[in-house]
């Protein structure tokens, strides 16, 4: 996801957010693929943490005003979603999947940044702590039969069945009280955001403000290892 692509993303946010005869909201990708994750060719130009915190900044204003919609909305997940695809995922009221899905976040892997609190706060809402501090410290990934186990996707879905499981969802989830399905929405956030007051912008500029993040960054453009310092 390149920056224009997050504006309009938010562009269509804002044209829906107030949509009164709107029901559900559906996002999937293209190509068998959900979202890989923000273009790092983006972080190039950061020269420091505060562009770090700027970053995550711009980024929680979209994802956390998708987790707003008034509508349910439903990811359907095919390939990879990975970085910023993980959170927009977890962003979502509902997911389905394909049996090749697998949900990574190898940032500790690839450049050496850090997530927002609020998007640590997702993860382990869905996956608890353990499962969270796994995927992450890893950098592996959540395989689809595994995330239909714990209940993260409500089902892995052949790819030839794909488009009448996403018809029957939408009708269904259409089809009940909008007030009730906008409650429960705003019930389970406000029970989720209790744990996001938080500060973490200093984490943000450590990490983001290293020599470690500039080195991951140049070493990924360049496809080859990074050299980690820890500093």
């Amino acid at each position: 996801m390149t920056w224009a692509m997050y504006e309009e993303l938010a562009a269509i946010l804002g044209t829906v957010e107030n949509a009164r005869d709107l029901r559900i909201v559906v996002l999937r990708g293209a190509n068998g693929h959900f979202i890989s994750g923000t273009d790092i060719g983006q972080f190039a130009a950061f020269a420091g943490g505060d562009d770090g915190v700027e970053y995550e900044r711009r980024l929680e204003s979209i994802v956390a005003r998708l987790e707003a919609l008034p509508v349910p909305t439903l990811a359907v997940v095919e390939g990879f979603a990975a970085g910023g695809g993980v959170a927009i995922a977890c962003a979502c009221d509902l997911r389905i999947c394909t049996p090749d899905a697998r949900f990574a976040v190898p940032i500790a892997r690839t450049v050496g940044n850090t997530l927002s609190l609020s998007n640590h706060a997702r993860l382990v809402a869905h996956l608890g702590p353990s499962r969270t501090k796994a995927l992450l410290m890893t950098a592996g990934a959540l395989e689809a039969a595994e995330a239909r186990a714990i209940g993260f996707v409500l089902d892995v879905i052949a790819p030839d069945e794909l488009a009448s499981r996403v018809e029957q969802l939408v009708r269904q989830v259409a089809g009940l009280a909008p007030l009730s399905l906008r409650a429960t929405k705003a019930m389970v956030g406000r029970v989720l955001n209790v744990v996001r007051g938080e500060d973490s912008e200093s984490i943000l500029r450590d990490v983001y403000g290293s020599r470690d993040f500039s080195e991951g960054v140049s070493a990924f453009r360049e496809k080859r290892d990074p050299r980690w310092e820890g500093r």
